[in-house]
């Protein structure tokens, strides 16, 4: 009868171990992939709710442009070499330097 209940006693210890595996993959999963995704996310989300005019950027297609007025989902761009007036959609600008950065370069 002891022996009985120390091998139950000794299966349920075992499952607590057995977790530990999926909880340590787990957490890699998170800081190796999950967190830095984040991050990335809400930087570039900061990126465009800081769009001014003026701006340089570049959309996800290549196109470079400066920013000539913005609004809700959109930015108006005038990319050169034609001063052509094109609108995008404000989710496709993938990086941007401000008008004074490049005036100094």
């Amino acid at each position: 009868m002891q022996m009985a209940a120390m091998a139950v006693w000794w299966q349920a210890k075992g499952a607590g171990w057995g977790l530990l595996p999926l909880i340590l993959i787990f957490a890699v999963f998170y800081f190796l992939l999950i967190l830095p995704q984040q991050r990335r996310q809400k930087k570039w989300q900061h990126m465009l709710g800081e769009l001014k005019t003026g701006d340089r950027v570049v959309t996800s297609g290549g196109l470079r442009g400066t920013v000539i007025a913005l609004r809700d989902d959109f930015v108006h761009l005038r990319v050169p070499p034609d001063n052509l007036r094109l609108e995008v959609a404000r989710s496709s600008v993938v990086s941007v330097s401000s008008g004074e950065e490049t005036a100094k370069s």
